[in-house]
């Protein structure tokens, strides 16, 4: 006997409240199991002697540790420029070379995505190249915040300082801490010295008397 229209209407209200609720779960189960921040980390400035090589760093931070979907966009802002240009692409192991004249034939990957590493090369750095680099990776379903940004100085061979300024300024340092030091401690051998012969005179004076 089937039952009445009323009564299969109260069962399944529950099925469908069931069904429901399991719908909200899942979509709250997508929202909390969503992207990440992806940071980038570029270099600040870095100098390249013209007509030598020079090498992009760009490291990131992703908790997507699949890195299948990863894939790294650089693009360049020449000095005294507001546009960019997207010079090099590269996804699922495959080089991408945009046809921006300054850069063709001079662009190869340095990077290697498994350690978190996107960096590029330069050949053949020329003036033409001063400008700002712009490091931006994609990691699906993480976020990025900020694209790394680098200012490219080129500069002439002779002017290339051999060590960065900061390795000069700790050289200097040390080497006045370790004079300082040293000073130091002849005088406190020579002071120390002067007492004990002092003390010596005295004590013979103290026995004649």
């Amino acid at each position: 006997m089937a039952a009445p229209a009323g009564a299969r209407a109260l069962i399944a209200a529950p099925a469908r409240r069931r069904w429901l609720w399991s719908v909200l779960a899942a979509a709250l189960g997508l929202l909390t199991a969503g992207g990440s921040a992806l940071e980038v980390y570029t270099p600040k400035e870095i100098f390249v002697a013209n007509g030598t090589q020079g090498k992009l760093p760009c490291k990131f931070k992703s908790t997507n540790t699949n890195g299948t979907l990863t894939s790294v966009s650089w693009s360049f802002q020449p000095k005294g420029v507001d546009t960019t240009v997207s010079f090099f692409h590269y996804s699922h192991g495959q080089v991408y070379a945009g046809n921006y004249p300054p850069f063709k034939d001079r662009i190869s990957w340095a990077g290697d995505l498994e350690k978190k590493d996107a960096s590029i090369s330069i050949e053949n750095i020329q003036f033409i190249h001063n400008g700002t680099y712009i490091c931006d990776v994609k990691n699906p379903p993480d976020i990025v915040v900020q694209p790394g940004h680098i200012r490219l100085y080129v500069v002439e061979k002779e002017i290339l300082p051999a060590f960065p300024v900061w390795v000069v300024v700790g050289i200097v340092t040390a080497v006045v801490l370790g004079l300082t030091l040293l000073i130091t401690m002849i005088l406190a051998v020579l002071c120390r010295r002067r007492n004990s012969k002092r003390d010596y005179t005295g004590a013979q004076s103290y026995t004649r008397s």
